[in-house]
């Protein structure tokens, strides 16, 4: 990866980061924000509350105080307070109040202008009080535009500072994923030029191989060839997976078929520890995703089954439901009884119940079960190990989605 691609990687990773703290700190001054507001207006709606109350108690309209506006109405007639608004007072609460003797209180708008108005029976009459809603709208609207402003400004310097800050925090692991995907791909190149040489080597010595010679010799040059070509592969797939924003070209394949060939490649490991190696794999199951990868996955497993059976191993490639199902068990000393699918972590290592007292039986993993956790999921698919029975054996399934048709 060039340093310009690994620059640019780490300014958007940067900017991301700035965007969602200052989204975060727009969201929680938002939340801020609404409680004041909410706070204020329920203030300013208690204090206009009760200076009508108290306004309600005056006997006449002359005495109320500036801004408010009353009207006083009885057997004596109706009085009202000088240049009150078109739209007062305001007769239906009059009505209501002669009805129910119940205070009523309710916004108007008079004049184009809105009023608190509280209507109540006194004694032989009835007062109607007016209370202007204009100051109080007025101050809520600067305190909203203040909240907004200060809001905006404050999410614009959370994200310049969150800018500044995601950078120097990002910039070791940056430098350490790029001296990482650099070594992975000295290595890779590295281990391409042998590779291809031993390859083609092993071409030449086949093609001058005449029917005259050992055919053991034959085969084992032959098989030669495809481990050297299988090498070579190997290493592209790893490359890819070092880098996970690289993604191997996708491609329908028959997972059993890739099971047969990884069945016939550890042949003479099995037959030199004198272990049967059975495969059922009945019809074609066919799955998309990388060849190289599903194929280092099943000789993954292979490995493990191996290494740690007793006798026989077990093959299985079959249809289930929209899945392709994969399984591989051995008569080994089995998983952890407390949680097998630990086996999936890098370097684990487990004992049987046998092995707590047989060290010689432990059960390691190293890497491979690990890899085929990840390409696993790297196809959308899982894994699961388990035992088999309580007298040993380990059976490990991994399930894929059955490519389109």
């Amino acid at each position: 990866m060039s340093a310009g691609r690994a620059d640019r990687e780490l300014r958007s990773a940067s900017v991301r980061l700035a965007i969602q703290f200052g989204v975060l700190i727009l969201v929680l001054f938002a939340v801020l924000g609404g409680v004041v507001y909410a706070i204020v207006a329920g203030s300013q709606a208690e204090a206009a509350r009760r200076a009508v109350e108290d306004t309600s108690r005056i006997d006449s309209p002359h005495d109320a105080p500036p801004g408010m506006f009353v009207t006083i109405t009885g057997d004596r007639g109706t009085m009202s307070s000088p240049d009150i608004p078109d739209g007062l007072p305001v007769e239906e609460a009059f009505a209501a109040v002669r009805a129910n003797g119940q205070p009523d209180e309710r916004t108007v708008t008079a004049d184009g202008r809105d009023y608190l108005v509280r209507t109540t029976e006194q004694g032989d009459h009835w007062i109607q009080v007016a209370y202007p809603l204009r100051e109080q709208q007025e101050e809520l609207a600067r305190l909203a535009t203040a909240l907004i402003v200060s809001g905006v400004i404050a999410a614009l310097a959370a994200a310049g500072i969150g800018v500044l800050m995601a950078r120097r925090a990002m910039r070791p692991l940056a430098d350490a994923l790029r001296m990482q995907r650099r070594f992975v791909a000295d290595a890779g190149h590295e281990l391409r030029t042998p590779l291809t040489l031993l390859s083609t080597r092993a071409q030449l010595v086949r093609r001058r191989l005449t029917e005259e010679d050992d055919p053991a010799v034959v085969a084992g040059v032959g098989e030669i060839v495809d481990d050297s070509r299988a090498l070579t592969e190997i290493v592209a797939d790893l490359l890819l997976a070092a880098d996970p924003r690289e993604t191997a070209a996708r491609e329908r394949v028959d997972l059993a078929g890739l099971a047969a060939a990884a069945v016939r490649s550890v042949a003479p490991k099995s037959e030199e520890r004198g272990l049967r190696v059975d495969l059922d794999a009945p019809e074609p199951v066919v799955v998309s995703g990388a060849p190289v990868s599903l194929r280092r996955l099943i000789i993954a497993l292979l490995d493990n089954a191996t290494d740690h059976a007793a006798s026989a191993v077990e093959v299985r490639v079959q249809r289930a439901g929209r899945h392709a199902r994969l399984v591989v068990a051995d008569d080994g000393p089995g998983f952890p009884q407390d949680d097998p699918d630990t086996a999936f972590e890098r370097f684990a290592s487990a004992r049987s119940d046998e092995a707590q007292t047989a060290p010689s039986a432990s059960r390691h993993y190293g890497l491979g079960l690990a890899l085929v956790a990840e390409v696993a999921a790297r196809h959308g698919g899982a894994v699961h190990a388990e035992n088999v029975g309580p007298d040993g054996g380990a059976s490990v399934t991994v399930e894929l989605p059955i490519a389109d048709s």
